[in-house]
């Protein structure tokens, strides 16, 4: 199961939360396919992260791709700008710019890479909890 949406409006983030907010309870709904509370809202923050960024340093539009497959939903934010994300060091008295360490921090694996125009960073974020009750996300 896939989505994809082009975020070029007036409020691409909240679009973009509603989306994957709606596509995850499909995947649940509809497809049956477990989703815990934590992965639906690891995917609504990831996503507003990603999308976050993709307006604040890349001039135009940025398409938002969803997957789920393998147990883990996949996330692809592509944009316009060339510039590749890098965390900051850290710094307990920062103001913002945490979005890529939360996304990183959260997720099972993240990958950002060049494309022919632009860069596309794509996360997967496992769909439900462990048996035992232990989150799952990063396979460490």
């Amino acid at each position: 199961m896939a989505s994809a949406i082009a975020l070029d409006g007036s409020e691409p983030i909240a679009e973009a939360r509603r989306a994957a907010r709606s596509f995850m309870t499909s995947v649940q709904a509809v497809h049956g396919f477990p989703v815990s509370e934590r992965a639906m809202s690891m995917v609504e923050l990831v996503v507003s992260e990603l999308v976050t960024n993709a307006y604040k340093y890349a001039p135009g539009p940025c398409l938002l791709e969803l997957e789920v497959g393998d147990g883990v939903v996949e996330i692809s934010v592509w944009d316009t700008a060339e510039v590749l994300p890098a965390a900051s060091p850290a710094d307990p008295g920062r103001v913002g710019q945490h979005g890529l360490e939360i996304a990183m921090a959260v997720c099972r694996s993240f990958e950002v890479r060049r494309e022919p125009v632009g860069k596309r960073v794509k996360v997967t974020i496992g769909l439900a909890d462990d048996p035992g009750g232990a989150p799952a996300g990063r396979v460490l």
